[in-house]
């Protein structure tokens, strides 16, 4: 069993600054949370066994596009539904959402695909990136994320992401109700 930890890493030296930014945003907004550190999580399977760790509900992070690649999105959905393109369109009234390019999401949200998270907004300071959360996430007391690197993840209040995060971030977000059916 991997070991939950209090708060940031003590040694940032041979972490990537994105992930260093994301503890220093959480400190100075004194939002509380569980640390756990792991090996990359590539799959979902892996991030499942990281769900039994930390506690918490595991999002699926997911940038996607639309078909121009003028609009992007941010899905927060938990790891056990299936994703249906088609019925997030339908959900935003938007025709054809894909998934957007890495480097696109390298440059919006500083992180890489296998990384992606909603802390990932705190790169996102012209809010081109929309945030949609999966009802089921909001009726959670905690969510894990990863702080832009998938070697680390984290357990968070949905009430922080809501009241805390969000907010500073000046970032709104869009509520659907996704039942990963046709």
């Amino acid at each position: 069993m991997l070991e939950l930890k209090k708060g940031s890493p003590e040694d940032f030296s041979a972490r990537p600054e994105v992930e260093k930014e994301v503890y220093t945003f959480l400190d100075n907004l004194k939002v509380e949370y569980l640390r756990l550190e792991h090996e990359p999580a590539f799959t979902m399977e892996i991030c499942q066994e990281i769900d039994k760790s930390l506690g918490a509900l595991i999002c699926k992070n997911l940038f996607l596009t639309n078909r121009q690649k003028t609009d992007f999105y941010l899905l927060m959905m938990p790891s056990t539904k299936v994703f249906k393109t088609k019925e997030l369109s339908k959900a935003l009234g938007v025709s054809r959402l894909s998934f957007g390019e890495a480097e696109k999401m390298q440059e919006l949200l500083g992180t890489s695909p296998g990384s992606a998270s909603v802390l990932g907004l705190i790169n996102d300071k012209e809010n081109k990136v929309r945030l949609v959360i999966d009802e089921d996430v909001l009726k959670e007391e905690y969510f894990g994320c990863h702080p832009c690197v998938n070697t680390a993840s984290l357990r968070i209040k949905v009430s922080d992401l809501t009241e805390k995060i969000l907010p500073t971030l000046n970032h709104n977000f869009t509520s659907v109700t996704l039942l990963g059916e046709e």
